[in-house]
Order: structure tokens, then sequence, then C-alpha cells
């Protein structure tokens, strides 16, 4: 090894200007109790302006008496391992790793210091910037040498857990407790979650704890940035934008020979909201390491596949899943069953376990639920055949389930009591809303007898009514759906329904506004559509989009609001007959209640006269 062209190796240090005398001396006068030399041998550590060769020669002489550096010199050796050595010349990189292995092998309990030195480094470092005669503390996010620094805190961290077998047990607390705030920079946070992912691959012990550490960070950002209002916020800023240009187009309108070109929000990939650029820039990365993992040469490793697999659904249940309303988060599961259809099948047959295990909390019951059906809904590498088998899981349930309820006490519309089954039933319409065509096509008549196989009458028409407190959305378009091909006809329910919804009058605002609860169950799709952009392009291949049908009519049930009733021509289509007529929607409803109520009537008189029968003969 060289170094300003002398060899490194057989050749004695450079001199250099210090004061005092050596370490081994200072350490045997700091006995004696004579701590001037000590004193200002600290002081010449904390130099900003050293030298490389005065760091190597104070390592090596260090490195000499290593063993005498116990836990009395202690602020000595954190000076010593705060040398700036990272982005110095080789050899001073060599010697201070050199020094971190001997002072870990020699004095274990320097092993938590060392440790937090390292990962200290995982961000970009801090700078004082005036702005105004005020000393404002900021990130360098634009240091050149940062990929190199990361390079030898990386070596230096392998190198510590090479000679200290147990590094593992004291490294997670440090990483979690050095985890830059979620409103730092995305150049900061990027920094370290993709060095945590890092020590993540050579350390594979703590993979799981570490995707559980980023991924509950990600999801403080996910829940305070709702999907509604990021779109909001880019809508705005691109209106903006497009606003400006008008405007300036207009002032210079006259001369034909400029062409103004500005890069709008909507065609550039950064985010306007903070929070959701922050999000995505860390979802590219995690992202990025999913399929770096899952991939040898471009090939996907199955074993590697299954054991990462493993570790997300760890996370999964632990953090994801409990988490109401995240928006993006989630995605990373999504992708990774993309890679293989059986981690797919293997994730709804997870979800399926958690549904129907009445040992698990209700409310991760109903989680599980939604997460089932929106996943069955918009992953487009799932084939027909998946999502035949979990409808063929899903509905026989819901069957069993009515068995158990109908007889007893408990048959009443009860979301408390209900809860996992009003999921599983909006599970299963948003299933089919989505999946319907691709269930049909290619051969229509089966098709159709699968769908009528499901018996989706007997759940719709229960005591349990699952219209009731299902999304509207999701209702009204299973209904024009169902309605269409004659399998159930659900609108008298959903006006029954909307008449025995009483409207919520806001106090605060005068009186005057009226409001309905159209989500009672607090449910949300988790794999609604994805919003962050530089991340979507590996999410948009793989989502199924929705569709508006063009030859299906949807009749939108609007909710009852306290004001007068305007007559309206109703047009209702039933079977392969159509109605016109210009009455009052009241009097049709009840038409259509009092021919529910009569069917209804009939079928319990029926089943009366059945169990008469089969007790006479019992008797005889």
């Amino acid at each position: 090894m060289e170094i300003e062209g002398r060899d490194f190796m057989n050749t004695p240090p450079l001199k250099t200007v210090r004061f005092g005398g050596n370490v081994v001396a200072t350490l045997a006068k700091f006995k004696q109790g004579d701590t001037s030399d000590y004193e200002l041998l600290k002081h010449q550590l904390a130099d900003p302006d050293i030298k490389d060769a005065q760091i190597i020669n104070w390592l090596q002489e260090f490195r000499n008496c290593v063993t005498q550096l116990s836990k009395d010199h202690e602020q000595l050796i954190y000076v010593a391992l705060r040398l700036p050595w990272l982005g110095r010349s080789p050899a001073v990189v060599e010697e201070y790793l050199s020094f971190l292995s001997n002072l870990v092998s020699a004095q274990t309990v320097y092993l938590r210091a060392c440790l937090k030195m390292v990962v200290s480094n995982f961000k970009p470092k801090r700078v004082k910037i005036c702005e105004g005669g005020v000393d404002i503390s900021d990130s360098d996010d634009d240091d050149e040498n940062l990929p190199r620094s990361f390079d030898q805190c990386h070596q230096a961290l392998q190198l510590i857990g090479r000679y200290v077998p147990s590094t593992s047990c004291f490294l997670m607390p440090i990483l979690i407790d050095n985890f830059p705030f979620v409103q730092k920079s995305s150049r900061t946070l990027e920094c370290y979650v993709h060095n945590l992912l890092r020590v993540a691959v050579y350390i594979p012990s703590l993979r799981r704890d570490v995707l559980e550490l980023i991924i509950s960070r990600m999801l403080k950002l996910d829940v305070s940035a709702p999907r509604g209002e990021i779109e909001e916020v880019e809508e705005n800023a691109v209106q903006q934008e497009l606003k400006g240009e008008q405007e300036e187009e207009g002032l210079f309108d006259m001369d034909e020979d400029v062409c103004s070109v500005k890069s709008s929000p909507a065609g550039t990939n950064v985010m306007v909201h903070p929070v959701a650029e922050r999000l995505d820039t860390l979802m590219v990365v995690l992202l990025a390491f999913i399929k770096d993992m899952c991939h040898v040469n471009s090939c996907l490793d199955v074993e590697r596949t299954k054991d990462l697999y493993k570790d997300l659904v760890g996370v999964f249940d632990k953090l994801i899943l409990p988490t109401h309303a995240s928006c993006h988060v989630q995605y990373a599961l999504f992708y990774l069953c993309s890679f293989r259809l059986a981690l797919a099948e293997a994730f709804l047959e997870h979800l399926w376990r958690l549904l129907q295990s009445p040992s698990h909390p209700a409310v991760l019951r109903q989680s599980a639920a939604g997460y089932m059906g929106s996943f069955l809904a918009r992953a487009k590498f799932l084939p027909v055949a998946t999502v035949r088998a979990c409808l063929d899981l899903l509905v026989p349930w819901l069957h069993l389930y009515i068995d158990s309820q109908d007889s007893g006490s408990r048959a009443y519309c009860d979301i408390t009591l209900h809860g996992p089954f009003y999921n599983a039933c909006q599970a299963v319409f948003y299933t089919l809303i989505f999946r319907h065509r691709s269930i049909l096509e290619g051969n229509m008549k089966k098709g159709l007898a699968y769908l009528q196989s499901l018996n989706l009458e007997r759940i719709v028409m229960c005591q349990l009514n699952p219209l009731k407190v299902c999304l509207p959305a999701v209702t009204n378009m299973f209904a024009a759906i169902t309605r269409k091909y004659q399998l159930v006809f659900c609108y008298t329910i959903i006006e029954r329904n909307n008449r025995h919804i009483l409207p919520v009058v806001r106090s605060s605002v005068g009186g005057d506004c009226v409001s309905t609860n159209t989500n009672p169950l607090d449910s949300f799709f988790p794999f609604d559509p994805y919003v962050l952009k530089r991340s979507s392009k590996l999410i948009e291949p793989l989502y199924q989009v929705w569709e508006e049908p063009a030859d299906t009519e949807v009749d939108t049930v609007t909710t009852k609001r306290v004001r007068p009733v305007k007559h309206r021509q109703s047009c209702i289509l039933s079977g392969t007959h159509m109605i016109g007529c210009c009455v009052s929607p009241f009097w049709l409803f009840l038409w259509f209640d009092w021919l529910f109520s009569l069917c209804l009537s009939a079928r319990m008189q029926m089943r009366m006269t059945s169990c008469e029968g089969r007790r006479r003969r019992q008797r005889g």
C-alpha cells in the first residue's frame, strides 16, 4: 500500500506537529492523577483541521495500547470515534477500521459506542447555513461523496459483526433511535431507509425487524396524507400552473415565434404534496429492495422470495392490517405477490384464515375481508380460476352464517354483532363488480350458471340485511349488474332501507345541513387507486382499473334529505320488460314493498306448512 508516493507498510510515519507525549505515556500520567496531557490529547483529536497523517499516527498509538483503554477512558474513546475518517484517503479508512476491530475485540464495553458512530453516518451530515444572521441547521443532501461514505460505513459495520457475533442484538435499538423524524427531507429519509435495507441484506436475522421499523414510519406518513387530500393538492397545483401559462401566453400572444414550454407538476415526477413526496421516495426504495431481493441475474429466486414473503406477511399482520385507512404502504405486499401466483394465493389463504377465525378480534376479521375483496378485484395478475376459488370459500361461509343466525335471537341488522359477515358480503359484492365480466366471458351460459349457483338472492334478502350497511356505491353498482343478468333484484330492499335511515342534522351550522352516515361499517378498500407518481410505475402494469360498464344503467339511489320530494319519471327494468310510468316514486316504492312482503309471507307460509307436515308424520 502506498500513500503520497511512499510505501506505507515499510516506512515510518510522517512527522506531524503535536504536543504532549505519546498515548501510552499520557495514559500512565492520567493514572497517576496528571490530566494535563490527557486533556491536551482530547483537544488535538477534536481539531476540525486534523490531517490524514495525524489521524493515522494517533490511531496506530491507540491500537498499541488498546488493552489499557478501559471504561475509565470512555471520554477519550468517544473523541477518537468521532475522528473524521469518512471520505479520507484509503490509508486513513483502513487504519480506522483496524482500530475499530481491535477496540471491539479487546474492549466489548465500547461496542454500543462504535455501532452508534457508524449508524449516525447513515444520514447526510448536518451543516449550518446562515440566513439573515440566523444559523439554520440542515442536512447536506447534495454531498457527492455520500455513496462512498455509506459504503465505508457498511464496511465498518460488517467488520464489527465479524469480530462480535452478538452485534445484531445491540444494533436494532440503535437503528430505531437514529431513525430521522418523518418530517425531515426526502433525501435524508431515503438515505437512512436505503442503508437500513442494506443492513438487512448482510444481517438477515434483522430483516424482519428492519422492515417493521421502516413500514411503521411509512404508515405514519401514509395515514397523514389521505388519498383525497393528495389528489386535491396535485390538481390545484396543475390548475395554478395552467392558469399561469395562460396569463403568460396572454401577455406575449403577439409574438408568434415565442413558444414558452414549461414543466408543469403533472408532467414531472415530483409530488407537490410534501408528505406524499416523502412517502413516494420511500416506496421507490422499498419496492426496489423487494425486487432485488427476489431476483438473481433477472431470474426469480423462489426460496429467497418465500423468505421475504414470510417476513412481509408478519409485518402485515402486526402493523398494516390493524392500521385503518392506509393508502399506499400495503402495495409492497401487492407488488411482491405479483412475482408468482403461488404467493398471491398464499396471501389470499392467509386473509381467509383470519376472516373465518372467531379467535381473532372482529376488527381484524373485518379488515381481512376488506383486503381480500380489494385484492381479488384489483390484482390484474390473478386468473379467473383463483377468483372463483375464493368466491367458493366466501359465499358458502356467508350461507352458513345466515343458517346459524336466521333462527336465533340475533337475526337482525347490527354491525357490532355481525361486522365480519357484513364486510365479507361487501367483499363478495365488490369482487363481482370488478370480475363479473371475466367470469362470464368465453362461455356466457356456464358463467351465468356459476353466478346463479352462488344464490346471491338469499344473501341479499336475509334478515341480516347486508345492503343496509354496505357502501352505497358498491350496493348500487352490484344492484345494477345483478339486475342486468337477472340474478337478484335489489332495488326494493335499497329503497326500503333508505326510508328507514334517519338523517342527522348538524346543529353546529345552524341546523340547515343534513347528512347521513353512508359508511356505517367504517370500511375502506386498501387497494384503491395508487396516486404516488414515481413508485406508481411499478404498480400500474399490475393494477386493474375501474372501467365503467357502458351497457349497464346504474340507478343512483340518493340519500334522504329533509326537503320536499320532487316528482319525477321512474323507469325500472325488471327482466326484459320495461315499465315506464309518470307517477310518484312514493307509490311505486309502496307497490314494490307490498309485492316483496307478499312473496316473503308466502315463503314463510310454505315453510310453516312444511314444518307442520313433518311434525304430523313424526307423530304418526
